[in-house]
């Protein structure tokens, strides 16, 4: 009997939604050739990562296994899917295929960096195919909010895998190909051994909407308003950037591009040739000279991210531009969750501002991405696989997709990121674990999750801080007082004296019967201070902070 085996780790992905990165392996155990699908990205909050920039994959099991890696492929040009080969790639430094539009993409992140754009392969889709090691891979279009979106084919000596990607069956996409369903039956004619799919839409029981539905909508929106309009949404979706410009032009109005990823976005469709015919559109410096009346702004910013345009027209002005009383905002995207509070705080201050702000919760200005739950269904009709890992979702959507699968008879099992499954039997089975977790770009450095600086943050955020300075001559004594410098607390406490003033009393008192030893030695002086500190802090304010002692001695 053969050892060999085809293995599934989902690296990050599988138990929440973002930052995507998907191994397959086949081999000996232990000893798999292995490709990479996708390195995605996720994006911070100030409550649980404040002061954090991106959020990528932990990878390390990864590079200790690059001698097996064969290659990356990336599904789309999405951040979650593409966003971290730029700051990966050199550990890696196997070559990457996209197709056309997403290796546009994927060579910017690149070149951002210093890598070499040639590392980015461009493949034509389905039947081309790319061998790396024992695998074969196409990639097969599906329809999703971004262009040339594909599944990948995935051939082994195991038989063939489809890995969905993020898709949706729309058969009239706007820009982009159609979800072609004989292609899909074609290709999974053969057996599909397994099927790793999208999950995100599993609990939408309703039919999902084609892209060409939300244009006469729009259209009819921009056509009554009064005033300027303003429009956001997702930049990737350059098929709903086209449905609003066009609903601007249509309307008599000048259009103009405002913040870099949507310029970023339209050039590469352009460039790339599947974005054609889009509106003329005119700069922010001759937007500022055109009636309001006449015009239309399509800006970033649909989740409230506070350096976009849309937070910074709501903070007052950008590129010239301010909003008025009377002028229309349109939020045409979903909020992401986790993004409320951002788009509450830009809707707030649009309204102070008596601008008339239009969201999705009608359901007429919108359509997702991603496959609801009769799509499901039927996708997994048309690829009849002998088993379906759910992937793509929080681990509710993980277990409900593979609540559905199991109702069909079908095998399956809830994978969750290091989770490594083998799929060479009649049913999936768990090999192992790895270990997996989150890397943060802070600025221009990489920290791991479990490095404390985030969690120093956090703390200092929640109850403060406080830096305690003692100088010691070279007889151990104190010279002069214990001083201190507070940030993030309030001023007096509950005796009614400055806070500061009852720490520094309190730090001296001690500092002047403290015992010999304890004087001579600055882990127990340092703690005994640390001590004192936090306990008159939560005896005055209620609050332990975060402590820093400094003890400087004569020498």
């Amino acid at each position: 009997m053969s050892n060999e085996r085809l293995i599934y780790l989902p690296l990050g992905g599988s138990g929440e939604i973002g930052m995507n990165a998907y191994v397959y392996g086949y081999g000996p155990a232990g000893s798999e050739r292995l490709i990479l699908v996708d390195l995605g990205v996720t994006f911070p909050d100030m409550d649980g990562s404040p002061g954090v920039d991106l959020i990528f994959p932990d990878i390390s099991w990864l590079v200790a296994n690059k001698n097996r890696l064969e290659a990356i492929f990336v599904t789309h040009g999405h951040e979650d899917h593409v966003g971290a080969v730029g700051h990966y790639w050199e550990r890696l430094g196997v070559p990457i295929y996209a197709r056309k539009f997403t290796a546009n993409l994927a060579r910017h992140k690149l070149t951002d960096r210093g890598q070499p754009e040639e590392a980015v392969r461009i493949v034509e889709s389905w039947p081309e195919l790319v061998n790396a090691g024992p695998f074969s891979v196409g990639f097969l279009p599906v329809s999703h909010s971004i262009p040339e979106s594909a599944a990948l084919v995935i051939d082994s000596p195991a038989g063939r895998v489809i890995h969905s990607g993020d898709f949706k069956l729309d058969e009239t996409p706007v820009v982009g190909e159609a979800f072609d369903f004989d292609l899909w039956a074609e290709v999974s004619s053969g057996g599909v051994r397994a099927l790793i799919c999208d999950s995100t839409n599993v609990f939408s029981h309703h039919l999902g909407r084609s892209e060409a539905s939300v244009g006469p909508e729009i259209e009819a929106l921009v056509a009554n308003a009064p005033n300027m309009v303003v429009a956001t949404t997702f930049a990737s979706n350059i098929a709903r950037v086209k449905t609003l410009a066009e609903a601007g032009q249509r309307a008599g109005r000048s259009v103009c591009l405002m913040g870099r990823a949507m310029r970023r976005m339209i050039e590469a469709g352009i460039s790339t040739g599947v974005l054609t015919n889009f509106p003329k559109v005119v700069s922010p410096d001759e937007a500022s000279q055109i009636p309001r009346e006449n015009l239309m702004l399509l800006v970033t910013g649909s989740q409230g991210e506070r350096r976009a345009a849309s937070a910074q027209l709501a903070r007052g002005k950008f590129n010239g531009i301010t909003l008025k009383e009377g002028d229309l905002f349109l939020f045409s995207s979903k909020t992401i969750p986790g993004n409320e509070r951002g788009v509450i705080r830009i809707i707030n201050q649009f309204s102070e501002m008596g601008v008339d702000v239009v969201d999705d919760s009608t359901g007429k200005y919108h359509v997702s991405g991603h496959a609801n739950r009769p799509d499901l269904l039927r996708l997994h009709e048309i690829v009849s696989p002998r088993m379906i890992i759910p992937n793509h979702g929080e681990h509710r959507h993980l277990r409900e997709h593979a609540k559905l699968v199991s109702e069909q008879n079908r095998a399956s099992i809830v994978a969750v990121n290091g989770t490594m499954l083998d799929l060479s039997g009649e049913r999936p089975s768990v090999a192992g674990y790895v270990e997996t977790g989150r890397v943060y770009l802070d600025g221009a450095v990489q920290i791991g999750a479990l490095d404390g600086i985030v969690r120093d943050r956090i703390r200092m955020a929640l109850s403060g801080h406080v830096v305690v300075t003692v100088l010691l001559d070279e007889d151990d004594k104190a010279l002069g007082e214990a001083w201190c410098d507070l940030s993030g607390l309030p001023e007096v406490g509950r005796s009614d004296a400055p806070l500061l003033d009852v720490l520094e009393e309190d730090l001296s008192q001690f500092l002047g019967r403290a015992g010999t030893k304890t004087m001579a030695d600055d882990d127990k002086l340092e703690g005994e201070l640390r001590r004192i500190t936090r306990n008159t802090c939560r005896d005055e304010i209620g609050k332990k902070p975060e402590v820093t002692v400094i003890v400087s001695r004569m020498r």
